[in-house]
């Protein structure tokens, strides 16, 4: 008996042993081996720094996009000015760039955590006041002065965040070229306007962090929808109780549209993708543009003409904003 179990096991050992790589029913098919990594030819590497690369020039052109649809927003708004005051002027802003986004985007307010709204309560509150501080400014001290003074915060932002030596230097020419740029309006500025000034831009630095934060929490410009959407509830009664009834002016709506889509939708939606591939740091240097494109849209649309000094002023922002850009963008492939 014995012997007779022993002989006919011994078959079914064998067809497990010699089983075909699909298995059988004596037994699971033998395990295949691993396959070594293959790693990256040179060409594939090559590939991907080439791609990196062009991710970064379409956030660059997204940002100067933005800078440009923002001054030019911004010269529209003072043709406003007469017409509804400065905090009726961010009213119109704001609510109609919330109506234009909350329409475009139709964001979800449900499935996100505490933190995440907690990021857009914060984000809506700088929205309003970095534009309502710096219009407010802009309405006491020379436009070049404003700018300059709230351009510290974006270079100060720029300083602490980056790692690198180099960009203290492309921000020391940056703060040079903008200084230049506003020297003739420091005589005699109203001490409460230059404070606003500086107050808006601790917010701008604010909202370039919050802006970079939103764009990692929500989907496309969902989040930008909904902070611009709280920022309008909050400006509103600022707006009504500074314009009133000339609010309701269709000439006025009219323009207040332009200046929202040129200067609310446009250039925040831009920032909020950049931010997604820009560091913080190099897009807060690159911001240095804005004295240049305000220049720029001065010239173009209120005939503001320019002196030597905004010409040389112009080319130092420029040249600071390019080598930010670069070193940002070597410390990255890096």
């Amino acid at each position: 008996m014995n012997e007779s179990r022993h002989e006919s096991s011994t078959p079914q050992s064998a067809g497990q042993v010699g089983a075909p790589a699909g298995g059988t029913a004596a037994g699971p098919p033998p395990v295949p081996p691993v396959p070594e990594p293959v790693p990256a030819s040179a060409e594939v590497r090559a590939a991907e720094r080439d791609a990196a690369a062009s991710g970064r020039l379409v956030s660059i052109a997204l940002v100067i996009g933005g800078i440009i649809s923002l001054q030019f927003g911004a010269s529209v708004a003072v043709l406003l000015f007469p017409r509804a005051g400065a905090l009726g002027v961010v009213t119109l802003r704001l609510v109609v760039a919330a109506l234009v986004l909350m329409i475009a985007c139709r964001p979800k307010v449900r499935g996100y955590s505490r933190g995440d709204w907690a990021t857009i309560v914060a984000f809506g509150v700088a929205l309003v006041g970095m534009n309502s501080l710096f219009y407010e400014a802009i309405d006491r001290i020379p436009l070049g002065a404003a700018v300059t003074l709230e351009f510290m915060g974006p270079l100060i932002l720029s300083v602490v965040t980056s790692r690198r030596a180099l960009s203290l230097v492309w921000a020391a020419l940056a703060l040079g070229g903008v200084a230049l740029l506003g020297r003739e309006g420091f005589d005699g500025l109203d001490p409460l306007g230059a404070g606003l000034a500086l107050s808006a831009g601790a917010l701008w630095a604010a909202y370039i962090l919050l802006s970079s934060r939103t764009g990692q929490r929500f989907p496309q410009a969902d989040g930008l929808a909904l902070a611009m959407s709280l920022a309008a509830l909050l400006s509103l009664p600022l707006g009504i109780t500074s314009a009133g009834t000339a609010l309701l002016d269709p000439v006025t709506i009219g323009l207040g549209a332009a200046v929202a889509l040129l200067s609310s939708v446009t250039p925040y939606t831009l920032e909020l993708l950049a931010l997604r591939k820009l560091p913080a740091s190099g897009f807060a240097v690159m911001m240095s543009l804005e004295p240049a494109a305000g220049a720029l849209a001065g010239f173009l649309v209120l005939h503001q003409s320019l002196g030597w000094a905004e010409v040389v002023a112009i080319g130092l922002v420029v040249l600071a904003s390019v080598g930010a850009v670069r070193s940002t963008s070597g410390a990255g492939s890096g």
